[in-house]
């Protein structure tokens, strides 16, 4: 609160403070709490993954409710289509209408193994890319989340390898650091020796005779507004501290300025 009195004491004492409790409300609201954080990041859900789960929710129920589930897995056919070509959502559709809830529940489950094997390609072409490959190392992630109880009910000691597979893969990426700080060089051998183990047991344990998909495209590794959006929020990367700078250094130059100002008069 800032006090104004006849003379201009009171003023011109709380008048800098202000300017600084600004600055650090600035600060702490632009940074988010994980700035520092070496994780797996934000996946923000991956939709084909969440669709899977709902669609076996509605599968489970008794009797088996095939068109929710249908209706469920039109919001993601049109990305799997993109990516992987009309084949494996016409195998879906074509369970779903002949009411086989086993055969649309292993076709999903493959479409969620090309899913992870498509984001793990896109990561080794773009390696160098640290921000666009950790989340799609994050969306890989969270789609494996969706198979793991599968993998867990056979095999639990499975389940915990591929995990840290997935670990591994993230370490091997690397870390810009800070302005240096904190810097960790990536390996790339490292994410081969991990996305094959990965994709190599996924093949198998579901059967897959391949993990090609028809019309995969390269540019659609992730929707380039979804990568501008988030892009400025991963302090990670020293550019994006520049707006930061700017903005703390205006309003204590403004503070400055008053000061001086105030002096005068």
């Amino acid at each position: 609160m800032i006090i104004i009195s006849l003379d201009g004491r009171n003023e011109k004492v709380k008048r800098p403070r202000f300017f600084f409790y600004i600055a650090m409300i600035v600060i702490f609201n632009l940074i988010p709490l994980n700035v520092f954080a070496y994780s797996y990041g934000d996946p923000n859900k991956e939709a084909v993954a969440e669709a899977y789960k709902q669609m076996k929710e509605k599968l489970n129920e008794e009797p088996p409710n095939f068109a929710a589930a249908k209706e469920i897995f039109e919001t993601v056919k049109e990305e799997i289509d993109m990516h992987m070509g009309p084949e494996p959502a016409k195998a879906v559709l074509k369970a779903l209408e002949a009411k086989d809830r086993q055969a649309v529940t292993e076709n999903m489950e493959k479409i969620l193994v090309l899913n992870i094997a498509r984001r793990l390609d896109n990561i080794e072409k773009n390696f160098d890319q640290y921000d666009t490959s950790k989340r799609l190392l994050a969306k890989a992630f969270a789609t494996y989340e969706a198979l793991s109880p599968i993998i867990q009910g056979k095999d639990a000691a499975l389940d915990k390898q591929l995990r840290t597979e997935f670990d591994n893969a993230l370490q091997s990426l690397g870390n810009p650091g800070l302005f240096g700080v904190g810097e960790k060089k990536s390996d790339i051998n490292a994410f081969k020796k991990s996305k094959e183990t990965i994709l190599t047991t996924l093949q198998k344990q579901f059967g897959l005779k391949s993990l090609e998909v028809g019309h995969f495209s390269e540019s659609a590794t992730e929707k380039p507004d979804e990568v501008k959006k988030k892009e400025w929020t991963d302090l990670s990367n020293s550019k994006n501290w520049v707006p930061l700078i700017v903005i703390v250094a205006i309003i204590i130059g403004a503070g400055w300025i008053y000061v001086r100002r105030r002096k005068r008069i």
